[in-house]
């Protein structure tokens, strides 16, 4: 049977721990890091937190972005995904979408529950 070490994976997510500065709100799902700061944000914030990587239930391993409250919205929409992305070198680094979709408008702050971005491990 294949397998992947925890390095491996680790690897991996730890680019998420250590470059990701900034989460946008998006209408859709980007593709690119201009879709996710440009074309569908509807709201940012670069105070993010994720944690180093670790077990994943039912295998594989993970990153946990904390809980986000009082960013700011710049657009008016339905806020559906996630993007975060890496601004000194303009990548999207993950995306994905948000729990419960949010209606927002400009002006305003939306909150996001923690989540986990995570590999499985190969089956």
């Amino acid at each position: 049977m294949a397998s992947i070490g925890d390095r491996v994976l680790d690897n991996g997510l730890t680019v998420l721990d250590t470059e990701a500065s900034r989460l946008d709100i998006t209408s859709q799902e980007a593709t690119s890091y201009a879709e996710a700061t440009s074309t569908y944000t509807l709201g940012n914030t670069t105070s993010i937190s994720i944690s180093a990587p670790a077990d994943r239930t039912g295998g594989g391993r993970k990153v946990t972005l904390s809980a986000i409250s009082g960013a700011s919205v710049t657009g008016t929409g339905n806020a559906q995904f996630y993007a975060i992305t890496d601004v000194s070198n303009t990548r999207l680094l993950a995306t994905g979408s948000i729990t419960t979709p949010q209606q927002v408008a400009a002006g305003n702050t939306f909150s996001l529950q923690a989540l986990d971005i995570g590999i499985p491990d190969p089956s």
